[in-house]
């Protein structure tokens, strides 16, 4: 059983963010998101939110993975950038859609590219579906 001081990192509603550098970068990329709200078995995708997008970012680039079932392909998309909040719904994919009374766990990837299509910053944020109430 975790410790009473550790019980409130069960119920964060942000999943957890890895971020990278690439050269040039003044600062690693992040991303957060949620999926309290998203249904099982919907290609509704969570809002996210970035923090140190580089400045010269003119797209994102979104790929889920299913590391329960990584032969599954749920894909993602290209959005243009307009700031670092991305409404629920922005991004097409197929939605997490484990078996019934199962969790699986999810990593999206989140690549910034300029005008041309270079990878300026890529970042990953991963949470489990369904999200716990």
């Amino acid at each position: 059983m975790a410790p009473a001081k550790f019980a409130h990192l069960k119920a964060a509603p942000l999943a957890l963010a890895l971020a990278c550098f690439l050269p040039g970068s003044a600062a690693a990329m992040s991303a957060s998101f949620s999926w309290r709200g998203i249904a099982p078995c919907v290609h509704v995708s969570p809002p996210f939110v970035l923090k140190d997008v580089p400045s010269k970012t003119a797209r994102l680039r979104f790929v889920m993975h299913d590391k329960d079932a990584p032969h599954f392909h749920h894909g993602g998309s290209t959005i243009m950038y307009t700031g670092p909040q991305i409404a629920e719904g922005a991004i097409s994919y197929i939605g997490p859609c484990p078996p019934p009374g199962q969790k699986h766990h999810y990593v999206w990837t989140v690549e910034a590219l300029d005008a041309g299509g270079h990878v300026l910053a890529k970042t990953t944020a991963g949470g489990v579906f369904p999200a716990d109430k």
